[in-house]
């Protein structure tokens, strides 16, 4: 009898282990920075898992962008890919071709948050007549300054020209102790040939009415970088802000660091919302205004989309579930408010919480206002290449190695060679 009522107990024991659903294991590769968004990100994975029992994601930092690149084609090759990777969209086009990719457009469309989501950002998801990832943050680049530095100067309006830019940038630039070395530039201005100088340079090349590809905008041999009216343009002017002393370069690859504008070495850079929470976490005085106009307002929109790799139907369906809640109202207002990103969600920019944050930072009404101007980068295979070529192009200028026309010529001829 007590081996029969073992014996049942644990059939009973083991039945309802069966019964049990099985947790989900799911990786999440992502280069959040900087930190304090990083923990910001962390507490929404970890409400996630708390409301989904059945699936439990891990977020693993994995390095800034640049430093993700090998790994993640070495863990495709490899056949070991994170089941969702959080990276800027001009990745889609290697990704694709490596066939390492699900898509998505069956499951958005079946989504209830697909009308939720910022319908200019379609451009960053699709290629090919196809949706390849999701949305999970936005940006765009804006001109950060010290109000502080500017009253000093007496300086009352802020530029909008690129006229007007470079006068401000030249009252901004200063030698305060007459050792005839300079102690306060006007701007910041990136060096290095990685992507966050391309990122920030377009904005320039496009406010002077210059094209990156002609006819074909997913055809990168449409690339046109030779004799560019607007891409002359926007590297002279860069090279003018050194040239007259009132630009300082940043060390090579580190343009997105603030320690030079928030110790008051420089009164003005470019960047983005992202800084917004560590910026006002310093208490340093600052503000925003829009990237200045040659021709036409122009800036880029920036962020990072989810992708999805091909596992298994169950953790790819686990998985587009945790894109949906990075999706959602709730996400979106959580991490635009801690970390000062665009919510990608419509309903989350119109939420009292989130207006009620707008409110009280201002600054983030700049980059709302100006992503109407803002334009995508491409995302067909062969991105890297041209961004690349560019970033020695604009190195080579900022240098003073090249002329504009000359580092656009070399760049376009090694472009040619890739993709013609």
């Amino acid at each position: 009898m007590l081996l029969g009522i073992l014996t049942f107990g644990g059939c009973n024991a083991n039945q309802s282990k069966v019964n049990k659903s099985p947790v989900i294991h799911l990786t999440l590769w992502q280069g959040v920075n900087p930190p304090p968004n990083r923990d910001v990100l962390q507490k929404l994975v970890d409400k996630f898992n708390r409301t989904h029992p059945d699936i439990e994601v891990e977020s693993l930092y994995v390095g800034q962008q640049d430093q993700q690149m090998p790994k993640i084609l070495a863990a495709v090759v490899g056949d070991a890919p994170p089941d969702i990777l959080w990276y800027n969209p001009t990745i889609t086009g290697q990704l694709i071709e490596l066939d390492a990719l699900i898509t998505l457009d069956e499951m958005l469309e079946n989504s209830p948050v697909k009308a939720e989501i910022d319908p200019t950002l379609y451009a960053s998801m699709e290629y090919k007549g196809k949706i390849w990832s999701v949305p999970f943050a936005t940006n765009n680049v804006g001109i950060f300054y010290r109000p502080s530095l500017f009253k000093a100067a007496g300086i009352t309006e802020l530029p909008r020209t690129w006229q007007e830019f470079q006068e401000v940038a030249k009252k901004l630039t200063k030698d305060s102790n007459g050792d005839k070395q300079i102690d306060q530039y006007g701007m910041f201005l990136p060096l290095g040939k990685g992507e966050f100088t391309v990122f920030t340079w377009l904005p320039f090349m496009w406010s002077s009415n210059g094209e990156l590809i002609s006819g074909d905008s997913q055809n990168p041999a449409g690339v046109i970088l030779k004799d560019n009216q607007g891409a002359i343009a926007a590297l002279q002017y860069w090279y003018n802000l050194i040239q007259d002393g009132s630009a300082m370069l940043s060390g090579p690859e580190r343009g997105y660091e603030t320690e030079a504008f928030l110790n008051g070495r420089v009164a003005m850079q470019l960047n983005g919302p992202w800084t917004l929470g560590e910026l006002q976490a310093t208490g340093v005085d600052f503000g925003v205004f829009p990237i200045p106009i040659n021709k036409r307002p122009a800036t880029v929109i920036g962020g990072e989309n989810l992708f999805l790799f091909k596992t298994t139907p169950e953790r790819q369906q686990a998985a587009f579930k945790f894109a949906e809640y990075a999706m959602s109202e709730e996400f979106q207002t959580e991490l635009a408010i801690s970390t000062g990103y665009l919510p990608i969600n419509l309903k989350s920019r119109q939420s009292a919480k989130y207006q009620e944050f707008v409110q009280k930072l201002p600054q983030v009404k700049v980059f709302l206002d100006q992503a109407k101007y803002g334009r995508s980068r491409p995302i067909f295979p062969g991105y890297n290449r041209i961004s690349d070529s560019l970033g020695r192009a604009i190195e080579s200028v900022l240098l003073g190695k090249n002329s504009p026309i000359e580092a656009l010529t070399t760049a376009q001829k090694r472009l040619d060679i890739i993709f013609k």
